[in-house]
């Protein structure tokens, strides 16, 4: 029996060296990244100035046309992260602030996203490499259910999330593989295809009457001096449940309802997200109504 569970205990004592060891390498390859995504661009940077950042869902990647504000002598990046929820989006800015980013405009999609306060596992698990080396990171998940494991348990995060952070998504970084979440400044152009979604219903959606995550967003920009800009943004015609966006707007007056600014099927993708035409005349909008001096 003793010796069983000498043995026991040398399995789990190599066990535990080899995930420290991984735990190290693999960090030590995503602290390095700088061209796989946005969540590593700006861990990966600092002192960067922008006059416009763009924020949001893939509401917000593929409907800001950051070229177009770059056009008009505005620095601009559209940080917008798709799949992701405003738990990421206020952890992007956090990092953006710990990072001494200074921004002077911030225009944020904020409308379907502020049915939930939850967390999107694929999105934010791209934050998990740097949990050990930044306080922001670190703390916006401190609150949720998993913290300890995933900051405890060496190699734990990386297994849970292998899709995202594994070996796959590693060897790329390491080798230093691009892809092209950065091109276009960021903005994500889609096409209109014949089996896109064209049909919506949000009837039973409802905005939280307080997104704990779209306040820390206002609060971070009131302390940085950040003009928050916070716009609904369309959805094509064929949507059921269109007073969802009249029930944001009652939840939340200061955010600008934008949603019937392109309407018609033919410049959406699909239902939900713009074509590059519709993007195109939507920024032209926003440009026009609150950056034509």
């Amino acid at each position: 029996m003793k010796q069983f569970l000498i043995y026991t205990a040398k399995i789990l004592l190599v066990i535990i060296i080899v995930a420290v060891i991984l735990d190290g390498i693999y960090t030590a390859i995503f602290m390095q990244s700088e061209n796989r995504g946005k969540v590593e661009t700006v861990f990966n940077s600092k002192n960067q100035k922008y006059d416009v950042v763009f924020l949001g869902t893939s509401r917000a990647n593929n409907h800001f046309v950051a070229q177009m504000f770059e056009d008009k002598g505005l620095r601009t990046f559209n940080y917008g992260m798709s799949g992701g929820h405003l738990f990421e989006t206020s952890l992007l800015l956090k990092l953006m602030i710990e990072r001494k980013y200074k921004i002077k405009n911030i225009i944020l999609e904020a409308d379907l996203s502020l049915a939930n306060d939850q967390e999107s596992e694929g999105i934010s698990a791209k934050f998990l490499p740097y949990i050990h080396n930044s306080e922001v990171i670190k703390d916006h998940f401190s609150k949720e259910e998993n913290f300890n494991e995933l900051y405890y348990i060496p190699f734990y995060r990386y297994i849970k999330y292998e899709t995202k952070i594994g070996f796959r998504e590693a060897f790329y970084t390491a080798v230093h593989k691009n892809i092209n979440a950065l091109d276009n400044l960021g903005y994500y152009p889609l096409q209109k295809h014949k089996d896109g979604n064209m049909k919506n219903n949000i009837v039973d959606l409802n905005p939280l009457p307080h997104n704990k995550y779209y306040e820390e967003i206002k609060n971070i920009c009131k302390a940085n001096n950040i003009n928050l800009i916070t716009i609904m943004t369309p959805m094509c015609e064929n949507v059921v449940g269109m007073n969802y966006f009249d029930k944001v707007k009652k939840a939340y007056p200061e955010i600008l309802n934008y949603e019937n600014v392109v309407i018609e099927n033919k410049y959406f993708a699909s239902c939900g997200h713009m074509n590059d035409a519709g993007a195109k005349i939507f920024t032209a909008r926003i440009l026009k109504d609150f950056f034509n001096k």
